[in-house]
């Protein structure tokens, strides 16, 4: 394993490349003075992860090149802890935020967490079983155009809008979501212009998101549209719950966290060996090429402990907000793992209350 951090020299590394080989002797850390050191690091030495800071806008830079020639390379983005002006570009192109100065403990269970999640999309027996489904879902096509104007920041509102008029029954869910209770400011709005203007940007990604990924669940599933309301409140109630510059993420893994159930032969995961349903759609969101913060939020949502990312992070987020939003048990013995589980209260009235309002 070998992990290159960028803009750092090999003196100033000396003590956290101690830590890491104490942890695993197998574990190599290198310094690169800047992109070019990173991405030969890369092609030429087989870097596994890259680490790095926004110094320059190398980290976008650097991450965007990453992603499309060497996509297997793991990506860590180090943030200063109260930043959360991160644009959602920048994080859909990181694997993993960590927080500046780089702590060997973080940079660990953000090694570990990448590995298990790599194992878990190469599970052989996941692989044969989505293999066999006839017709995987493809990727979001409004969703991705979405995205792509949403990150341009020429676009207005009312490019979005043309965006979201594409599709009448999105168009229909957007304006029927903004006079809602929870949304409406005392006036109904009939235009597209303003419906974007008042959910707002992240708020419409996700309703488009919603709604093409559960459109395309077959029709012989009979609570699709359960499901698809309970992903709505779950990505709401996840961003209210993680907040700062995770908040996004995690709300658009709450709103997936269910959506290997819309695969054929996909259930509980009840029978020994077999794939649950929030294995099989992390499977899916991999072959999408989704942030792996959301993978992983998805893969471990029904069993928040198995991640092994240290305190409340995604993963933790979207078990509590799918599991409120199901009235279903939440693990309270993980929370209080992680010293959160005084919050309990809290949340369930929270989420009380955006249940009323949808």
């Amino acid at each position: 394993m070998l992990v290159v951090v960028v803009g750092q020299t090999t003196q100033a590394l000396a003590p956290l490349a101690a830590e890491l080989a104490d942890y695993d002797p197998g574990w190599k850390l290198r310094a690169a003075v800047d992109e070019q050191a990173a991405i030969a690091a890369v092609a030429e030495d087989r870097a596994d992860v890259i680490v790095t800071g926004m110094h320059g806008g190398c980290g976008p830079a650097l991450f965007n090149l990453l992603r499309s020639r060497h996509p297997d390379v793991a990506r860590l983005l180090l943030l200063d802890r109260d930043d959360h002006s991160l644009p959602l570009g920048v994080l859909e192109s990181a694997h993993r935020l960590l927080n500046r100065p780089l702590h060997s403990e973080e940079l660990i269970d953000a090694i570990e967490s990448i590995i298990e999640l790599r194992e878990l999309l190469g599970d052989s027996q996941l692989k044969a079983l989505i293999g066999q489904v006839g017709h995987l879902p493809a990727p979001p096509k409004l969703y991705l155009e979405l995205t792509r104007a949403i990150d341009d920041p020429s676009s207005s509102p009312a490019q979005i809008a043309n965006l979201i008029a594409q599709d009448p029954a999105i168009a229909a869910k957007v304006l029927r979501l903004c006079n809602s209770a929870y949304f409406c400011g005392g006036r109904t709005v009939t235009d597209l212009r303003s419906a974007v203007v008042r959910l707002g940007l992240q708020t419409l990604r996700r309703l488009v998101l919603a709604t093409e990924v559960f459109a395309h669940a077959a029709n012989e599933t009979p609570d699709r549209e359960a499901i698809r309301h309970r992903a709505l409140l779950a990505s709401q109630l996840a961003a209210r719950l993680l907040g700062g510059s995770s908040a996004e993420l995690a709300a658009t893994a709450s709103l997936l966290s269910e959506v290997g159930r819309l695969l054929p032969g996909i259930g509980e995961g009840g029978s020994e060996g077999a794939p649950h349903y929030a294995e099989a759609g992390a499977y899916l969101l991999g072959l999408w090429g989704l942030p792996m913060a959301i993978v992983e939020g998805v893969a471990h949502h029904h069993q928040p402990q198995r991640s092994r990312t240290r305190g409340f992070w995604v993963s933790g987020a979207v078990h509590v907000a799918r599991a409120l939003a199901a009235n279903e048990p939440v693990d309270e013995e993980y929370l209080a793992s992680v010293s959160m589980l005084d919050r309990l209260p809290k949340w369930r009235k929270m989420a009380e209350e955006l249940a009323e309002a949808s």
